[in-house]
């Protein structure tokens, strides 16, 4: 395992991939940011965001996972279903739509947004989150557990 930098990870984007794949010590490369760790192995290159909870082999460990909650900040709850989302978003103006049956959608009248979420809350993950934050910014919060 070598650290990288982003000149160097540029370096090895631009070399042929021939040479790469002759040189027998280039085999994994980690490049880390903010959001995760750039992970190339065996000529793949892909984001793991988060480097604890996933081995090299990708599967999961499960003792250092961290997972992201969606909290309501003025009640500081924990948003454990999708019920208890609808209550918190209906109170602060958003309408359901149900144009589509495998998402649940919300819409505000006074703005243009639109909140997208899957119909399945097991798969409702820290970026649908982030965009409830965003679009009600003093209501919620994501915080690791």
């Amino acid at each position: 395992m070598y650290p990288i930098a982003k000149r160097e990870l540029l370096a090895i984007f631009f070399q042929s991939s021939k040479s790469l794949f002759l040189s027998t010590q280039v085999r994994i490369f980690f490049l880390v940011r903010m959001s995760g760790v750039w992970v190339f192995k065996n000529g793949v290159v892909r984001l793991v965001e988060n480097p604890g909870a996933e081995s090299m082999d990708g599967s999961r460990q499960g003792s250092n996972i961290r997972r992201k909650v969606l909290v309501h900040t003025p009640s500081n709850e924990v948003i454990t279903s999708y019920a208890v989302l609808e209550r918190k978003l209906s109170s602060l103006g958003w309408e359901r739509y149900y144009d589509d049956p495998d998402l649940l959608q919300f819409h505000k009248r006074s703005t243009v947004h639109l909140i997208s979420l899957p119909k399945d809350f097991s798969k409702f993950k820290s970026m649908h989150m982030f965009d409830i934050v965003v679009k009600n910014r003093n209501a919620f919060e994501v915080r690791d557990m």
